[in-house]
């Protein structure tokens, strides 16, 4: 049965180790979607193109594809604590590094991609470990209402970096406010960084025990993956969305620029209330406490969402286009966190990294590539078309990744 109101909530605060990760890493949050406004806001003021919009994206996510399933490998062999800190100190010299380069009025398209992609390859090398660290933050029992409360702290930090960002955008214009948006970024890696140390794991969850070859391991992680009857379908249902529908997000800008004629401050309000709709989900799914019904929960949430982008595609409203962009947030939250719990449990430990270094994979590089297929589109077609197109898509791909639901159902949601 799930929890009373608040009881998962409650459960997973109750935990120190939590408690300092969540502070730590929610600090940290918050800078990096200052960051990410700031870049969106300086590559359109650099360039002007939504193809170049979907180039940025694809620098930042495209390491995954690349360096994720290693990164899997690695976590699921030495600290996860220790690639977490070495990669967010490399983070943090990146942030630094952008923040001099465009409060000195020296950034260009090419540095700021170059950059871009800096980020995307310590953020893809840490991201399995950072995954795969719940279980050894809290109990099993409690996992469903952590993933879900670390989604409360990565789409807060959607509402709140970007309202904090837009101030500096608009105080000085894009291209040197975004600086200042970048030098702060570089104070929440450090406080993040201070308290990693503070984490108390045991040795056992720690470390994994090396087997057998990387390339082998790799292999049984995408073995299992395949064989599975419930995380296998999932993977495919997020990757149908992260591609098809996702990369609205990186198009956004232009949809503020060129559609709402809105600038960087419609930018900063449609990107924060997709976020308060995601933060108003991970509250939803973190207050149940339980897995029962996850796995109808993430179908549903997967329609909606892609149902809302494609009514956004078409609005030409700004307000109704917020509220539909809430919504979608809402959805993308539910989808996103429910498969994820469900994947977490259904997984052994030492499979743990390597599982999540391909639901990760998904989940980042999806959207990358989808964006930059959008955004040359919509050089050329216009934004709307590619948008409304994807999202239509992925609904006829949900219909027929439904009737997997049954299988899926049992062998991850027992509860049901």
């Amino acid at each position: 049965m799930a929890s009373p109101a608040g009881g998962g909530i409650r459960r997973v605060f109750a935990n120190r180790n939590y408690r300092l990760y969540f502070t730590g890493n929610a600090v940290s949050l918050v800078g990096t979607w200052m960051q990410r406004t700031g870049v969106g806001a300086l590559a359109w003021e650099l360039t002007g193109s939504a193809f170049y919009l979907g180039l940025i994206a694809m620098a930042e996510f495209l390491p995954s594809i690349l360096l994720g399933p290693f990164a899997g490998a690695v976590a699921d062999r030495v600290s996860r604590l220790g690639i977490i800190a070495a990669m967010h100190g490399l983070l943090c010299v990146q942030a630094l590094a952008l923040g001099l380069l465009t409060v000195t009025g020296l950034i260009t398209p090419e540095s700021l991609f170059l950059l871009t992609l800096l980020l995307g390859t310590a953020t893809a090398a840490a991201q399995p470990a950072r995954l795969s660290l719940v279980p050894s933050l809290v109990g099993r029992e409690d996992i469903p209402s952590a993933v879900a409360v670390n989604s409360v702290g990565w789409n807060s930090a959607r509402f709140i970096g970007p309202m904090l960002a837009a101030p500096l955008l608009l105080h000085e214009g894009p291209v040197t406010g975004a600086g200042w948006a970048f030098l702060c970024n570089t104070v929440t890696f450090a406080a993040f960084l201070a308290v990693l140390p503070m984490l108390r794991l045991s040795p056992r969850l720690r470390a994994g025990r090396e087997r057998r070859g990387l390339f082998a391991e790799i292999g049984e992680g995408f073995g299992y993956i395949g064989r599975h009857a419930g995380v296998g379908p999932l993977i495919l249902l997020l990757l149908a969305g992260a591609l098809l529908v996702r990369p609205y997000v990186d198009l956004l800008p232009a949809f503020a620029d060129v559609v709402f004629e809105r600038g960087a401050e419609g930018f900063s309000m449609l990107i924060a209330v997709n976020g308060l709709g995601a933060l108003a989900g991970g509250l939803w799914l973190a207050q149940r406490g339980s897995r029962r019904g996850l796995a109808v929960i993430v179908f549903g949430g997967a329609a909606v969402h892609a149902a809302m982008v494609a009514l956004f595609s078409v609005i030409g409203d700004f307000h109704l286009a917020l509220a539909a962009l809430g919504t979608a947030g809402f959805a993308m939250l539910v989808m996103g966190v429910g498969a994820q719990s469900l994947i977490q449990m259904g997984t052994p430990p030492d499979m743990l990294g390597r599982v999540l270094s391909v639901y990760g994979l998904t989940f980042r590089a999806g959207p990358a590539l989808g964006a930059l297929a959008m955004g040359a589109l919509a050089d050329r077609i216009g934004l709307s078309w590619p948008v409304l197109g994807g999202a239509c898509l992925c609904l006829v791909a949900l219909v027929l990744l439904a009737r997997r639901l049954p299988a899926i159902r049992t062998a991850l949601d027992p509860e049901r």
